[in-house]
């Protein structure tokens, strides 16, 4: 698919990874619409990138909201032919605290939001998709899920985010051979350490010291790489029912 083409639905796109797609999309000739809670943020890049942008408060776990949403999108873009799915949340809790066990409201939220939420967007995207007219590869459409190196080197006080980065690994391959037939290609990134709002907190000490721990390069990885890498997922229709691991040849230790 080429990028100018792309009519993009990006989930979280209001900041960090998803903003950094949304940019993307646009600079390279096509269009998106964010899909995100924050409507300072959404709105905000929306009157900064124009025309090409839209932006709809979405809760990607309501089956309600994303289905209005999409057909919004998909009205607003004449087609949705590209899913980008980075809204997610992360939360650190022990199973066996010093003071109590693991909260299962805590652990429930995080799989909601991070799996069943992507899981949501992509069963209704994916409807929408199955209608596009095929490009010349036979294309319809492409979905590109977020997952995390904490779904392979999940560390202590991970469980919950890890079960749902997992989850979203585990689907990859069987939603890809399912959707073959129809020319919708289904991937996963799995990003490393990088500098997203949820890092803007610590000290910028602090932000150094979980970059040396990167072999290379030995810094934060930036959103731009990883939207880089979603263009060329875009891109290339080799890629299908696989998970990438972005994340400079880390593997984290138990803690």
């Amino acid at each position: 698919m080429h990028m100018n083409t792309c009519r993009g639905v990006v989930t979280g796109g209001a900041s960090g990874l998803g903003e950094a797609t949304v940019r993307a999309i646009v600079q390279n000739g096509g269009k998106a619409v964010i899909f995100d809670q924050s409507e300072e943020k959404g709105v905000r890049l929306q009157n900064e990138l124009g025309e090409a942008v839209l932006f709809i408060k979405t809760d990607v776990t309501n089956e309600e909201e994303v289905t209005e949403a999409v057909h919004q999108a998909s009205e607003f873009m004449g087609s949705v032919n590209t899913v980008i799915n980075c809204a997610g949340i992360g939360i650190a809790e022990k199973v066996i605290g010093r003071n109590n066990v693991h909260n299962l409201d805590l652990f429930s939220k995080v799989i909601q939001v991070n799996l069943i939420g992507s899981f949501n967007v992509i069963r209704i995207a994916a409807e929408k998709m199955i209608s596009n007219e095929a490009n010349e590869q036979g294309e319809r459409g492409v979905i590109i899920n977020t997952a995390s190196i904490a779904a392979f080197d999940g560390q202590i006080g991970q469980a919950a985010y890890s079960a749902s980065k997992g989850g979203i690994v585990g689907m990859t391959l069987p939603i890809a051979r399912e959707l073959a037939r129809y020319g919708i290609r289904v991937m996963t990134i799995a990003p490393g350490l990088f500098h997203t709002p949820m890092f803007d907190t610590l000290p910028q000490e602090a932000k150094d010291s979980l970059g040396k721990m990167v072999p290379f390069p030995s810094r934060l990885g930036s959103p731009n790489e990883y939207a880089q890498l979603a263009q060329s997922i875009i891109e290339n229709a080799m890629l299908n029912g696989e998970t990438i691991r972005l994340d400079g040849a880390i593997r984290m230790q138990p803690r």
